[in-house]
């Protein structure tokens, strides 16, 4: 029998919505975000989040601009618990930040989250239990009935909790989980239930979430289990309903915007979609969605080169090159006739009229990319044969992206010669262009310490004069830059980095290469040293000194 066969499965069924409203609606305004990178995010990975790498990413969150954040399951986890308190001893929460916990509908574990958030002056309890059928059925063996008096209990148990702490703002939160594999008349039951012990008010509401924890559907059949949901549930004006969609489908965001049409006040997410199996709801996608219509997503994603560095330092992960909005590649066109049509487009394109650019959504100098990667279109040409001659005679195995930077360069240079450039010319060029580590500024000594972080102090001559910078992250990479920006109040981020060495034993020497988003500009730069952690830091100071950007620094 063929393994791969289609009948053992069956098509989800469908939802009873009498003159369904959400086809005739249309998006204007982002929903609430609530960003669970903090919980969910961090509990898919392999290997979970440190202390330093919670507080960068919780720092990052917080600049991007977003108001409620999920931190932790403090119950079930020492480092989620220590981490909470962190977060309320030493004051990091903003006054107009709201922070989320998970907890079980359990009485140990509830008791012991309210310990963890002692003397916060605001924050969700969010407490769950399983409901769908295969659930009940398979797992605990327990019918409606049974499963309802579990969440019944456990809203008592959060209400009894809050209760001891009256001085604080809290909010309930109540997640059905699996709500996609639940009957829709029991998902309102079960919701209800938990609503008449709350007993929430237009002025004191609470969170029902909505998780498709498994997405088993279309996103228009999810559009209609909402819809039936905030049609059919009690105290409606009195609810901030919530959806939490997973990726298993590859469908997280459309199911998201489609139930927010559906009726959905709040979504939950992750930056750039990480989560279990395939991922939770991507909500830079999500934004950017709404960010590409006119509508303000209420999020500041301005500078994605710096949300792409923080998450994938925190959670090693990769971004794709064709990431929807952030990715490597997503503005570069490789047709000459794409190419022709952007050229035109941006020549006949009026800074007081709307965006008009074919191929391009929006303007790439909106997030920070500038239109030479968007029209590098035939810089491809040539580029396989010059790094294989620079591997071949110098050992140098240049990263893609200074591969396309270093080709028009070869390419105009032969046109010049009318000839063909061989492999010492073209490595003069990447010299001559790419490693620029002297002027106006240079580095003379380092200095790193190992804590928490890294903690690294350079001594730098720029445009002539002596300073010293000091800066503190993941790696010496990340603190340098810390340093320089702290220093010069420079937007600086590394976009991507490579190193590798070159010969073997005593002779062996390291050569990095980093590209950089410097206040917008894209600048690559390459260094070489005996020590990996000098070819680094003066590959940064290449591209640096490449960029022109350095002068406020000397001042």
């Amino acid at each position: 029998m063929n393994s791969f066969n289609h009948q053992r499965y069956q098509p989800a069924p469908a939802v009873p919505v009498q003159q369904r409203q959400w086809p005739d609606r249309t998006l204007t305004q982002a929903p609430r975000w609530a960003s669970v990178d903090l919980r969910d995010g961090n509990q898919a990975l392999l290997e979970p989040m440190n202390v330093a790498q919670k507080r960068r990413l919780w720092a990052l969150l917080v600049k991007l601009g977003f108001k409620e954040i999920e931190v932790g399951f403090p119950s079930a986890s020492q480092p989620d618990y220590d981490f909470v308190r962190w977060l309320i001893e030493e004051d990091q929460i903003p006054d107009d930040v709201t922070v989320q916990v998970l907890v079980q509908a359990r009485k140990e574990l509830i008791d012991r989250t309210y310990e963890a958030l002692k003397g916060v002056k605001r924050a969700v309890v969010h407490v769950y239990n399983s409901t769908s059928t295969v659930q009940r059925e398979r797992v605990f063996n327990k019918d409606r009935d049974g499963i309802t008096e579990i969440a019944v209990q456990g809203a008592r148990w959060v209400m009894e909790g809050a209760a001891s702490y009256p001085e604080v703002e809290w909010t309930f939160q109540y997640s059905p989980e699996s709500f996609t594999g639940t009957e829709m008349e029991y998902a309102v039951e079960i919701s209800n239930a938990v609503i008449d012990v709350w007993q929430p008010t237009p002025e004191r509401k609470c969170i029902i979430n909505l998780p498709s924890t498994v997405e088993m559907t279309t996103p228009n059949i999810f559009a209609d289990q909402v819809e039936y949901f905030v049609t059919h549930v009690n105290r409606r004006d009195s609810l901030i309903i919530s959806v939490h969609t997973h990726n298993d489908r590859g469908c997280a965001v459309a199911a998201a915007e489609l139930a927010v049409l559906a009726g959905a006040d709040r979504v939950e997410g992750t930056l750039l979609g990480n989560g279990e199996r395939t991922g939770n709801m991507d909500i830079v996608t999500m934004a950017m969605n709404l960010y590409s219509q006119g509508i303000d997503p209420q999020l500041d994603l301005s500078n994605p080169d710096e949300i792409v560095e923080v998450y994938t330092e925190c959670t090693r992960l990769p971004v794709h090159p064709r990431h929807p909005w952030v990715g490597e590649l997503v503005y570069t066109a490789f047709s000459g006739s794409h190419q022709d049509a952007i050229q035109k487009c941006l020549h006949r394109q009026q800074q007081d009229e709307h965006w008009q650019v074919a191929y391009l959504p929006i303007d790439p100098k909106d997030i920070g990319r500038d239109y030479q990667a968007v029209i590098r279109v035939n810089s491809q040409s040539g580029k396989g044969g010059m790094s294989f001659v620079l591997e071949r005679d110098f050992g140098l195995h240049l990263p893609r992206w200074l591969q396309t930077e270093l080709a028009p360069i070869v390419q105009r240079a032969s046109e010049e010669r009318g000839a063909e450039i061989n492999s010492s010319e073209i490595h003069r060029l990447l010299m001559d262009n790419f490693a620029k580590t002297t002027d106006p500024v240079e580095l003379r000594g380092y200095r790193i310490t190992r804590a928490d972080n890294e903690q690294v102090e350079a001594d730098l001559i720029i445009g002539g004069q002596p300073r010293t910078i000091h800066g503190e992250g993941e790696g010496a990479i990340s603190a340098f830059t810390q340093g320089w920006c702290n220093a010069t109040g420079e937007v600086l981020n590394v976009v991507d980095y490579s190193e590798h060495a070159i010969g073997e034993g005593s002779d062996a020497q390291a050569v990095a290469y980093v590209h950089l988003n410097v206040g917008g500009q894209r600048v690559s730069g390459i260094a070489f040293d005996n020590d990996t952690v000098s070819a680094s830091l003066n590959a940064i100071i290449s591209a640096l000194n490449r960029s022109g950007s350095v002068a406020s620094a000397a001042a």
